[in-house]
Protein backbone atom coordinates (compact mmCIF):
# COMPACT_ATOMS: atom_id res chain seq x y z
CA UNK A 1 0.00 0.00 0.00
CA UNK A 2 2.69 2.80 0.66
CA UNK A 3 3.97 2.10 -2.48
CA UNK A 4 1.70 1.00 -4.82
CA UNK A 5 -1.12 3.13 -3.86
CA UNK A 6 0.94 6.14 -5.11
CA UNK A 7 2.04 4.77 -8.42
CA UNK A 8 -1.19 3.66 -9.18
CA UNK A 9 -2.46 7.37 -8.05
CA UNK A 10 0.34 9.18 -10.00
CA UNK A 11 0.22 6.95 -13.51
CA UNK A 12 -3.87 7.69 -13.30
CA UNK A 13 -3.61 12.14 -12.41
CA UNK A 14 -0.16 11.88 -15.18
CA UNK A 15 -1.90 13.20 -18.24
CA UNK A 16 -4.10 15.56 -16.30
CA UNK A 17 -1.05 16.88 -14.17
CA UNK A 18 0.52 17.45 -17.39
CA UNK A 19 -2.49 18.78 -19.43
CA UNK A 20 -2.26 22.84 -18.94
CA UNK A 21 0.83 24.78 -19.36
CA UNK A 22 1.93 26.44 -16.40
CA UNK A 23 4.56 29.04 -14.86
CA UNK A 24 4.69 26.70 -12.14
CA UNK A 25 5.29 23.33 -12.55
CA UNK A 26 2.78 20.30 -10.99
CA UNK A 27 3.80 18.85 -8.05
CA UNK A 28 3.45 15.01 -6.65
CA UNK A 29 4.40 15.05 -3.06
CA UNK A 30 4.47 11.31 -1.54
CA UNK A 31 4.47 10.75 1.84
CA UNK A 32 7.18 9.10 3.14
CA UNK A 33 9.65 7.93 6.00
CA UNK A 34 12.97 8.74 7.05
CA UNK A 35 13.01 5.00 7.66
CA UNK A 36 12.87 4.05 4.33
CA UNK A 37 16.24 5.43 3.41
CA UNK A 38 18.72 2.98 2.97
CA UNK A 39 21.84 5.40 3.37
CA UNK A 40 20.46 6.71 7.06
CA UNK A 41 19.47 3.04 7.94
CA UNK A 42 21.37 2.75 11.43
CA UNK A 43 18.78 0.80 13.39
CA UNK A 44 17.25 -1.99 11.63
CA UNK A 45 14.07 -3.26 12.07
CA UNK A 46 10.92 -2.42 10.88
CA UNK A 47 11.80 -4.78 7.67
CA UNK A 48 7.88 -4.25 6.06
CA UNK A 49 7.33 -0.62 6.97
CA UNK A 50 11.11 0.31 5.90
CA UNK A 51 10.97 -1.78 2.53
CA UNK A 52 7.80 -0.14 1.71
CA UNK A 53 9.01 3.19 2.37
CA UNK A 54 12.11 2.75 0.41
CA UNK A 55 10.27 1.41 -2.93
CA UNK A 56 7.85 4.35 -3.02
CA UNK A 57 11.71 6.66 -2.44
CA UNK A 58 12.55 4.82 -6.11
CA UNK A 59 9.07 5.01 -7.05
CA UNK A 60 9.67 9.02 -6.45
CA UNK A 61 12.98 9.03 -8.39
CA UNK A 62 11.10 7.58 -11.25
CA UNK A 63 8.47 9.60 -11.21
CA UNK A 64 11.02 12.73 -11.51
CA UNK A 65 12.63 11.75 -13.88
CA UNK A 66 9.99 10.60 -16.70
CA UNK A 67 7.68 13.78 -15.43
CA UNK A 68 10.13 16.21 -15.51
CA UNK A 69 9.25 15.95 -19.25
CA UNK A 70 5.58 17.55 -18.82
CA UNK A 71 7.04 20.06 -15.89
CA UNK A 72 6.08 17.97 -13.03
CA UNK A 73 8.12 17.29 -9.82
CA UNK A 74 8.02 14.47 -7.34
CA UNK A 75 9.38 14.77 -3.89
CA UNK A 76 9.18 12.12 -1.28
CA UNK A 77 8.62 13.60 2.12
CA UNK A 78 9.29 12.61 5.86
CA UNK A 79 6.72 14.46 8.14
CA UNK A 80 8.57 13.63 11.37
CA UNK A 81 7.12 11.40 14.11
CA UNK A 82 3.43 12.33 14.45
CA UNK A 83 1.31 11.85 17.11
CA UNK A 84 -1.06 9.07 15.17
CA UNK A 85 -2.24 5.73 15.91
CA UNK A 86 0.75 4.88 13.85
CA UNK A 87 3.33 6.28 16.26
CA UNK A 88 1.33 5.63 19.45
CA UNK A 89 3.17 2.52 20.40
CA UNK A 90 7.04 4.14 20.25
CA UNK A 91 5.76 7.75 21.48
CA UNK A 92 7.15 7.35 24.76
CA UNK A 93 10.86 7.07 23.30
CA UNK A 94 10.37 10.54 21.58
CA UNK A 95 11.40 13.42 22.87
CA UNK A 96 8.64 15.98 23.48
CA UNK A 97 9.82 18.73 20.78
CA UNK A 98 10.26 15.86 18.38
CA UNK A 99 6.88 14.69 18.37
CA UNK A 100 4.64 17.03 15.93
CA UNK A 101 0.89 17.09 15.65
CA UNK A 102 -0.62 16.47 12.71
CA UNK A 103 -1.25 20.00 11.61
CA UNK A 104 2.34 21.05 12.26
CA UNK A 105 4.02 17.92 10.31
CA UNK A 106 1.09 19.39 7.32
CA UNK A 107 2.21 23.04 8.16
CA UNK A 108 6.03 22.17 7.29
CA UNK A 109 5.61 19.76 4.29
CA UNK A 110 3.41 22.54 2.79
CA UNK A 111 6.08 25.04 3.09
CA UNK A 112 8.78 22.76 1.30
CA UNK A 113 6.36 22.06 -1.28
CA UNK A 114 6.11 25.44 -1.91
CA UNK A 115 9.14 26.32 -1.99
CA UNK A 116 10.23 23.26 -4.56
CA UNK A 117 12.12 24.23 -7.46
CA UNK A 118 13.13 21.71 -10.44
CA UNK A 119 16.50 20.64 -8.83
CA UNK A 120 14.71 19.39 -5.91
CA UNK A 121 12.47 16.85 -8.17
CA UNK A 122 13.28 13.08 -7.04
CA UNK A 123 14.62 13.60 -3.62
CA UNK A 124 13.69 12.96 0.23
CA UNK A 125 13.51 15.89 2.16
CA UNK A 126 12.57 15.49 6.11
CA UNK A 127 9.66 17.76 7.94
CA UNK A 128 11.98 20.75 8.17
CA UNK A 129 13.54 20.97 4.67
CA UNK A 130 16.78 18.77 5.36
CA UNK A 131 17.56 16.67 2.35
CA UNK A 132 17.91 12.81 3.53
CA UNK A 133 19.56 10.35 1.31
CA UNK A 134 17.20 7.26 -0.41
Amino acid sequence: LNAVAPVLLTGALAQLLAAKPSDRPRIVANLSARVGSVGDNRLGGWWGYRMSKAALNMATRNMAIELKRKRVLAVALHPGTTATALSAPFQKGVRPEKLFTPEFSVECMLKIIESLEDEHSGHLYAWDGELIPF
